[in-house]
């Protein structure tokens, strides 16, 4: 939660999202690697070999700077201006992005610490259905459940070893997630949020036509090839945008007052959401499987309709200027 939060009071405006989103590529490529170097160790190695970035993270952790915009608020400015250079290069002009930020700073100084019952007054009402929002439908469309079971859906499916769908799922994932990357900051985060979610739901829609139709032998294979497809959609999709915006525009919209506890209700939010859907989601499949599948279409749907009526554009828009534009002060 804290690495988006940083990444956005840290970058300009104009390369926020890509800066963001570089994290969930990070994240997407490292659970990759090791989906692949899973199929030939065991998870005492890969626990070993999980060590190794952590300790160069705590390294790297010493090197960053302080986040500008908490430095305003606190009061430090020499350390702000410093930090904000720091940033932004020796010979570049930061006179007016700090105007803004320390203008900002001061209204929010006037303003009680942020809690979470406060967070829940009107003043504040946009950003937290947005945030919270956007959190339950992207674990409520069942990301985690496709995620942790790929291989048993695959086999479910009739495929005779979830191995080589998982690997399709790998050669997917890390393209897709790239070009969200570049397109962050180009294409906007509305957009591709709601591409991202109608081929999610289209994902969904085709693995529940597969278990539909399971039961026809004449069409066996038809029904694999679905699954596959299906699959894939669903995985190339939500790593276009589904995966990391939610957490991008989380980091931009609660103003510095309310980050903390806004941040971790969001968190607390999605954590939630990924363990109720993966505890459920084999009895979801004892259920019924096409229904399951059926079912987080509709969700998925339904994220297209949420993101078109009530998230808000923030590309090219400074952190500052998004939160004044939602919140009352």
């Amino acid at each position: 939660m804290r690495v988006p939060v940083y990444i956005s009071e840290i970058t300009p405006k104009n390369l926020r999202g890509g800066f963001a989103t570089v994290n969930q590529l990070m994240i997407c490529c490292g659970a990759s690697l090791m989906y692949v170097v899973g199929t030939v160790l065991t998870w005492r190695v890969l626990a070993i070999i999980g060590l190794a970035p952590c300790l160069l993270q705590l390294l790297g952790l010493i090197l960053i700077p302080e986040s500008p915009r908490w430095l305003a608020k606190v009061g430090q400015h020499e350390e702000f201006e410093a930090a904000l250079r720091r940033l932004r290069g020796k010979d570049a002009d930061i006179c007016e992005e700090a105007e803004e930020i320390k203008e900002f700073a001061e209204n929010l100084r006037r303003l009680p610490q942020g809690s979470l019952f406060e967070l829940f007054q009107k003043k504040y009402l946009h950003s937290v259905t947005v945030g919270v929002g956007l959190m339950v439908l992207q674990q409520f469309g069942g990301v985690n459940a496709i995620g942790f079971y790929a291989s048993e859906i695959f086999v479910s499916a009739g495929f005779s070893s979830g191995n080589s769908g998982m690997l399709a799922m790998v050669a997917v994932q890390i393209p897709m997630t790239t070009l969200g990357v570049f397109l962050m900051d180009k294409a906007g985060r509305r957009p591709l949020l709601m591409v991202s979610a109608a081929g999610t739901c289209l994902g969904c829609f085709l693995v529940g036509m597969s278990f539909l139709s399971k039961d026809q032998e004449w069409v066996k294979e038809l029904n694999m090839l679905l699954a596959l497809a299906g699959i894939l959609v669903y995985t190339g999709s939500f790593s276009l945008g589904m995966g990391g915006i939610p957490w991008v525009i989380m980091s931009e919209i609660f103003p510095i007052n309310v980050k903390g506890v806004a941040g971790s209700l969001v968190t607390l939010v999605s954590w939630l959401g990924s363990w109720v859907v993966s505890y459920a989601f084999n009895f979801l499949m004892m259920w019924s499987s096409a229904g399951t599948f059926f079912m987080f279409a509709c969700i998925c749907g339904l994220t297209v309709l949420f993101v078109e009526r009530l998230v808000p554009e923030t590309k090219g828009r400074a952190l500052e200027e998004i939160q004044a534009s939602l919140n009352f002060f």
